[in-house]
């Protein structure tokens, strides 16, 4: 299922120079708010545990996967490539599967290094924020990698609904009605990380087993129907 050179064309396409500057601006804006923090404010749990949940998580994470998960597809169907790709002996779930290797690869590396680094720069780690954000953003990264390459390869506009989605129903309406929030990735992984630091600082809106249901069921589903897309554009394209 996993092919290497459609993961080394993957990894080239994703950290070309104009992407990986992308990549890793939100990454360093993190790490340098966080010292900024503890040099003014010095270690505080809950200051460590807002930014982490605030910039980190809710924000950082689904940005690096909309960029991570569209670019892994969305510019080769758009500029026609991919028609060359599909024309190799390569089995086209296993084009999407490594395609979402990829993806979460680099988005785990640009989103949960950083908040790690961010966490222990704040304050140490204390209480587990440090790893329980940490593990939210591996958490988050999985699932957010496969929902928008599925984007990336059912829509032109991928990248256009991928923000939308992160920015305002994740960060919009998930902080402003209590409904969505069952619907929010990131409340998911919230739920992973809550269980991580065992206390009071990480709290989610979400159960863990309703959780952790959901992030498997939603990354299984985008997965097989992203490669069943694939699929169906192959048979338009050869007809």
């Amino acid at each position: 299922m996993y092919d290497p050179t459609v993961a080394r064309l993957t990894y080239r396409a994703l950290l070309g120079r104009r992407r990986a500057l992308i990549l890793g601006a939100l990454p360093l804006l993190l790490i340098a708010i966080s010292v900024v923090v503890r040099v003014l404010a010095g270690a505080d749990d809950q200051t460590a545990a807002d930014l982490l949940g605030g910039l980190a998580l809710a924000t950082m994470v689904p940005i690096i996967g909309v960029i991570a998960g569209t670019g892994a597809i969305g510019p080769e169907i758009d500029d026609g490539s991919v028609v060359y790709l599909l024309s190799k002996p390569v089995k086209r779930p296993a084009i999407i599967f490594t395609k979402l290797i990829v993806a979460i690869a680099v988005t785990m590396v640009f989103s949960a290094l950083p908040t790690l680094i961010a966490g222990y720069i704040l304050n140490g780690n204390g209480q587990q924020i440090a790893v329980a954000y940490t593990v939210a953003a591996l958490v988050a990264s999985i699932a957010y990698a496969a929902i928008f390459l599925l984007l990336g390869t059912v829509s032109r506009h991928a990248v256009v609904f991928g923000l939308v989605y992160a920015l305002v129903w994740e960060a919009l309406f998930g902080s402003l009605v209590s409904g969505a929030r069952t619907l929010s990735v990131q409340q998911w992984a919230l739920a992973v990380a809550q269980k991580v630091a065992g206390g009071e600082m990480v709290t989610s809106d979400v159960a863990l087993p309703t959780a952790t249901v959901l992030l498997a069921v939603v990354t299984v589903l985008a997965t097989w129907y992203a490669g069943q897309k694939l699929r169906s554009l192959t048979l338009a394209g050869e007809e």
